[in-house]
Parts: structure tokens; C-alpha cells; sequence
């Protein structure tokens, strides 16, 4: 199982010393059978010195057996600890193409039920290594005292995990499709918190959503757990009934075949009731561990970038002079949408407006301009050299952007990670008419309760703060009232061009494109430059090049 061998890929030693201190549990386990067996059955021992000497392997056989459980479960949790941390930073490595074909749900999913079912595995795993350690020293002594019995044992035992096994199996084939369930639940939850302004405003689509989408997929999950769990009580209850069974078998073979007397049958049956604990946790821990390897192969399907312990130190770039995009092509694997070839050089310190209609690959020229995508054909150039494919980091480190679907961070950041300028932090913050919104804290901001408008000035703030040399930002003034939107055109774009920033804006405002020392345009892939009269006629009217 995956489980077992990663943890002894990456936790061997620590992994041998517990199986050491389980084979020790186990073998005075057995010890103290053999102790009642031989002093207190076979021998009646009726001196005092018996009493202490069974409490004393009871005590000692208490602290190992715990000992061992309490170090397994504990290497256990590091796994897991790791296990998640590596998680994170692969998705923080992937290709942002990667994670958004992938869905935020899907990985949600991931992030809690797949690596919340390895948790618990790992917590049942101590129970199934004891399960088998017991059973298998139980084997070897009782061996020793007859080993006819021994073989009628071990093959109703054998038919007991036969029957055990038969019924997990299929255990593990529904909860497979419970966790495939699982995603579409996440999807539906995600569904409802997003909606929820819509959803109350339109309670048809309400209904809609909760009737004949949610509904289907929890009953769904509801009919493969029932089964599941059906499957697992039936498996417990087998082996249960099964070991009890065995007790009955082994008096008949004693009394009725004459295999053996009466003391080796009470030891027999003492052995197998010591057993009947941890078989029946073992065999209860097996769900856990197939949901475990269900996990695993769910992780393994998210094709994430490979780990890497270390965050890369991306060299920077503060020379340049031109940045170009030479034939480059961009499509979607998903659908026949595709852009470019697309020529584009910017010259530092522009100040450059992109503008288009929806869908007409707009926000894709910025994700393909800032390196979040990379290009299927063509190279980006820098002063003239194109990029290392194998460093897009030094490329990136030169773009501080604002999306349309921002993220608000609360740890204000400048240059190189590094905390950011008081100075600079607090003159943007009153250009940004941000100081009777926010209160910072050593460049943590403590409030961010904030409007659409206000929530896009924070990610600005926090774009300049990064001191990078170019800002993208995506249709920034769109949600601004007239007032700032005249301000961040004819005031703030200025001012971050004096700080030498090279400044590339999608924008829909066409009174103010004259401010643009560039006018781009987007229409079904391709980019053209608006100059002349054309220019001229879209800073007049841009709805009519979008209709």
C-alpha cells in the first residue's frame, strides 16, 4: 500500500525502531500467556510471589504497547504534516493554467477530505501493524503446544479474513465513488456560498439548485456510504462471530479428537480471546486504509508541479529597456479559443491601454504578458534575449498586477519580501483616500471589510509596496465612483509614471484614453495598435469597436 511505502521512503529508521518496540509489545503479549499458562494453569504457582510478577508484565506490557502505539501514531502525524505541506507548495509551484483547469473545489477537496482520510489512516495504523505482529507470534507459540491444532486454526482463520477481505473489497469500491461524490459536493457547497445573493434573490433558481442539483449528489453520497459502512459492520461482525467460533473449535478438537487436554485447549482459547481485540481493530482499520489509498490516487490525478523544498530567489531584472512578445500563440485545451500570433513590444516607462470586447482574449494577452500562462509557440523577449524557459520567476518578478477577481493579502510586502516602505506605504495610502479606511500594524492592515472599489485601492497599495517595475491592471476603475476614476486617470497613473513605473491597463473608459501614450486593441485573439484616426474614433466612442 502507498501509505506503508512512503512512510518508509521517507521516515525508514523511525519506521524500523516502532516495528522494533511492536515486535517487543507483542512478543510480551504472548509472554504474559505463556506466564498464565505456565504458573497459573498447567503448574498452580500459590506462593505471593506470583501476584507482583503478573502485575509487574502487566505494567511493563501496558508502557510498551503504549509506547509503541503513542511513537507510530506520532510518526504518523509528522507524515501527515509533511505530507500536507508538500501539498501546498506543490499547488503554489503549478501552472496557474493547471489549477484554474482543475477547479478551486477540487482542490478543496483534496486539501481536507483526502488528506484528512490519510490522517485518520494513519492514526488506525498502529491498530493493523498489532493485528498482524500479534497474529503472527500468537501462531509461533501456539505451535509449541500443538500443532494439529495450530493448522485446523490457522485454516478457519484463513477462511475468516477470506471473508473479511471479500466483504472490504467492497467497501473499497464504493468509497472510490464516494470521494468522486465528494467533489461534486464540494462544488455544490461552493455553488450556494458564492450564489448566496443571488440564490436570495431568486428563490426558483434556489429550488433549482437545491432540488435537482444538491439533492441528487447527496443522496448519491448517502446510498455509498450506507453501502460502505454496510460492507465494513458486515466484515467486523464476520470476524467477530468467526473468533468466537474458533474458541468452540478448539475445545471440540481437544475433547472430542483428543488432540490435546484441557490446560493446552484453556490456553488455546485464552490465546485467541488475547487475539480477538486486535484482529477486530485491524480488520476495522482496513476501510481507513483503502480510503487512504483512494486519497492517494485522487492527489495523483491533480497532476501538481513536482515538490521542491526550496522557494526559488529570482534574479532582477531592473536594466531593461524592452519587453517583447514575438509571434507568440496561446489556446485553451479545454475549447477551440484560441490567441495570437500576437507582436507586442513595450518600451519602459509607457503607459499603455488595452481595450476589447468580452471574451475577446483581453485578460488571456495579460496572463500570457505577466507569465502566468505560458505560451504554446513564440518567445518573450527581453533587451532582445528571450527568457530561460526554466526561470519564468526572473520574468515574473518584474509584473505587480491587479486582476478582476482579486485576493486581498493583509501583510503589506516591499522589494524582495522584504517589509515594506513606511514611506511610501503611507503617501499612497492618503493618495489612494485609504487613511480613514485603514489601520496598519507593523504592514499588517487589520481591517478588510471593505467595498469592491475600496478592496481594488488595497491591491494597488499593495501592488506599489512591491516596487516591481511593471503594474498590470485588469479594468481597475470599473468599480470606482466618477470622482476617483477621473483621479486615477488624470492624477495616480501619472504619479506612478514619475516613479518610473511601465504601466499596462485594460480599460473600457474611453474619455480618458487620451492619457495613454499607447492604445491596444483585442478582437478575436489577434492585438492590433489603434493610431491615427482609428485611435481617435475609440477614445470618441469604444462601445461602438466592441459592438
Amino acid at each position: 500500500m502507498e501509505l506503508l511505502l512512503l512512510v518508509w521512503r521517507q521516515y525508514r529508521w523511525p519506521f524500523i525502531a516502532v516495528m522494533a518496540l511492536s515486535l517487543v509489545s507483542a512478543a510480551l503479549g504472548i509472554g504474559l500467556i505463556a506466564f498464565i499458562n505456565l504458573r497459573l494453569i498447567e503448574s498452580v504457582d500459590t506462593t505471593l510471589l506470583v501476584l507482583p510478577e503478573f502485575l509487574g508484565l502487566l505494567v511493563l506490557l501496558m508502557a510498551v504497547t503504549l509506547g509503541s502505539q503513542l511513537a507510530l501514531t506520532t510518526l504518523g502525524h509528522h507524515f501527515v504534516y509533511r505530507l500536507r505541506t508538500e501539498f501546498i507548495k506543490r499547488i503554489l509551484d503549478t501552472q496557474v493554467e493547471r489549477i484554474e483547469r482543475l477547479g478551486s473545489a477540487t482542490l478543496l477537496a483534496g486539501l481536507t477530505s483526502d488528506i484528512r482520510n490519510i490522517t485518520i489512516a494513519f492514526v488506525r495504523l498502529p491498530e493493523l501493524v498489532q493485528g498482524i505482529i500479534l497474529t503472527v507470534g500468537s501462531a509461533a507459540y501456539l505451535a509449541t503446544l500443538s500443532t494439529k491444532m495450530l493448522l485446523i486454526t490457522a485454516l478457519w482463520m484463513a477462511l475468516t479474513i477470506w471473508g473479511g477481505f471479500v466483504l472490504v473489497a467492497r467497501v473499497y469500491r464504493h468509497i472510490a465513488t464516494l470521494r468522486e461524490t465528494e467533489d461534486k459536493l464540494y462544488h455544490d457547497y461552493q455553488t450556494v456560498l458564492e450564489g448566496r445573493k443571488e440564490l436570495t434573490l431568486n428563490r426558483e433558481r434556489a429550488e433549482h439548485i437545491f432540488n435537482n442539483i444538491y439533492v441528487p449528489d447527496a443522496k448519491e453520497y448517502r446510498h455509498h456510504i450506507v453501502r460502505a459502512d454496510t460492507f465494513h459492520l458486515s466484515a467486523v461482525n464476520w470476524s467477530n462471530i468467526m473468533m468466537l467460533g474458533a474458541i468452540g473449535l478448539v475445545f471440540w478438537m481437544a475433547n472430542s479428537l483428543g488432540w490435546a487436554d484441557t490446560n493446552v485447549a484453556a490456553t488455546y482459547s485464552l490465546t485467541l480471546l488475547f487475539l480477538r481485540t486486535p484482529l477486530l481493530s485491524a480488520v476495522g482499520a482496513l476501510p481507513t486504509l483503502l480510503s487512504a489509498q483512494v486519497a492517494f490516487n485522487k492527489l495523483r490525478k491533480f497532476e501538481l508541479a513536482t515538490y521542491q523544498p526550496e522557494f526559488p530567489q529570482p534574479k532582477r531584472h531592473s536594466q531593461w529597456q524592452t519587453l517583447e512578445l514575438r509571434d507568440v500563440t496561446f489556446s485553451y485545451q479545454e475549447n477551440t479559443f484560441s490567441v495570437g500570433p500576437i507582436n507586442l513590444t513595450l518600451n519602459r516607462g509607457e503607459l499603455v491601454f488595452l481595450i476589447g470586447g468580452n471574451g475577446s482574449g483581453k485578460s488571456t494577452l495579460a496572463m500570457l504578458l505577466t507569465g502566468l500562462y505560458q505560451p504554446v509557440s513564440g518567445q518573450i523577449l527581453l533587451d532582445g534575449m528571450p527568457l530561460a524557459a526554466d526561470s519564468p520567476e526572473d520574468y515574473r518578478k518584474l509584473f505587480s498586477a491587479v486582476f478582476t477577481d482579486v485576493w486581498l493579502f493583509d501583510q503589506l510586502l516591499g522589494a524582495e519580501g522584504k517589509p515594506a516602505d513606511p514611506q511610501l506605504v503611507d503617501r499612497w495610502i492618503k493618495q489612494l483616500k485609504m487613511d480613514h479606511k485603514l489601520t496598519l500594524d507593523n504592514g499588517k492592515i487589520l481591517d478588510l471589510k471593505l467595498s469592491k472599489g475600496q478592496k481594488k485601492r488595497v491591491a494597488l497599495l499593495l501592488a506599489l509596496a512591491e516596487e516591481r517595475e511593471i503594474i498590470l491592471l485588469d479594468e481597475w476603475a470599473a468599480d470606482q465612483d466618477p470622482h476617483f476614476r477621473r483621479e486615477f486617470y488624470q492624477v495616480i497613473l501619472p504619479l506612478m509614471q514619475a516613479m518610473g513605473k511601465t504601466i499596462f491597463a485594460i480599460s473600457h473608459d474611453d474619455h480618458y484614453f487620451i492619457h495613454a501614450d499607447r492604445l491596444l486593441e483585442m478582437r478575436d485573439g489577434q492585438l492590433a495598435e489603434l493610431t491615427g484616426e482609428e485611435r481617435a474614433q475609440a477614445s470618441r466612442d469604444a462601445v461602438a469597436r466592441t459592438a
